[in-house]
C-alpha cells in the first residue's frame, strides 16, 4: 500500500471500513471478547470505529460519537481484555497486508485510550 498519509495507505474510508468489519467479525467470534458485544449495536460500533480510525489516520472524517471513556465506562474490561483486542487488531491488520509501521500507528491510536477503556463508574464517583 502506498500513499502519502496513513489514511491513504490504509485504502481511505473503504479500506478502513474493510479492516474494521473484519476486526469486529473476529471480536464477535472470540471466546473471550465476543460476550462483551452480545447486546451491542454492532453496526453503530463499526461505523464509529471506522470514523475514529479515519480521523486518527489523517482522513477527512471526524469521530463524533460519545467520548471513549463515557462509551466504555460500564464495560468491565481488564488489561488482559485490552491486550487480547490488540492482538486481534494486529492479526486483522496483518491479514490486510498493512505494514508493521502502519499497524503500529493504528494500534497506538487505540492504545492511547487504554485508561479510558479501563475506567469504571467508581473512578468517576468523586466527580
Amino acid at each position: 500500500m502506498t500513499g502519502t498519509t496513513l489514511y491513504d495507505r490504509l485504502g481511505g474510508r473503504e479500506g478502513i471500513e474493510a479492516v474494521v468489519d473484519e476486526f469486529y467479525d473476529r471480536l464477535l467470534d472470540d471466546d473471550e471478547l465476543g460476550p462483551f458485544f452480545e447486546d451491542a449495536d454492532i453496526e453503530m460500533l463499526r461505523r464509529t470505529q471506522a470514523d475514529f480510525l479515519c480521523e486518527a489516520a489523517g482522513g477527512p472524517q471526524t469521530y463524533d460519537a460519545a467520548p471513549v471513556r463515557e462509551a466504555h465506562l460500564h464495560v468491565p474490561f481488564t488489561e488482559a481484555h485490552i491486550r487480547r483486542a490488540i492482538d486481534v487488531l494486529e492479526a486483522t491488520l496483518a491479514a490486510f497486508d498493512v505494514s508493521d509501521d502502519d499497524a503500529d500507528r493504528v494500534v497506538q491510536a487505540i492504545a492511547a485510550y487504554e485508561a479510558d477503556l479501563l475506567a469504571t463508574p467508581a473512578d468517576d464517583a468523586g466527580d
